[in-house]
């Protein structure tokens, strides 16, 4: 399922029109967003969670040369599926 399919299930799902949808989508995957940034953890109740890790620093091979590289520690995204989600 991509983005526009998504915006059609809420869309049918909900009653409310397709821009609506699209509307109410963007500000969802805006709100998490932000919260992510802030460093916050976002917690849909019986969906999942999402929250912010961070991946060490490492070495890690240039795939050419076979040189040892250093890659740097980051940040990245974490989900975490809610019991709800089992399949």
């Amino acid at each position: 399922m991509n983005k526009t399919q998504l915006i059609d299930a809420i869309a049918s799902k909900s009653g409310l029109t397709k821009v609506d949808s699209k509307k109410a989508y963007e500000a969802l995957v805006s709100a998490i967003i932000e919260e992510l940034k802030k460093g916050e953890k976002v917690a849909l109740l019986g969906f999942g969670s999402f929250s912010v890790g961070i991946r060490s620093e490492r070495t890690g091979r240039n795939p050419q040369s076979g040189a040892p590289i250093k890659i740097p520690a980051k940040k990245t995204v974490k989900f975490k599926a809610g019991a709800d989600l089992a399949l």
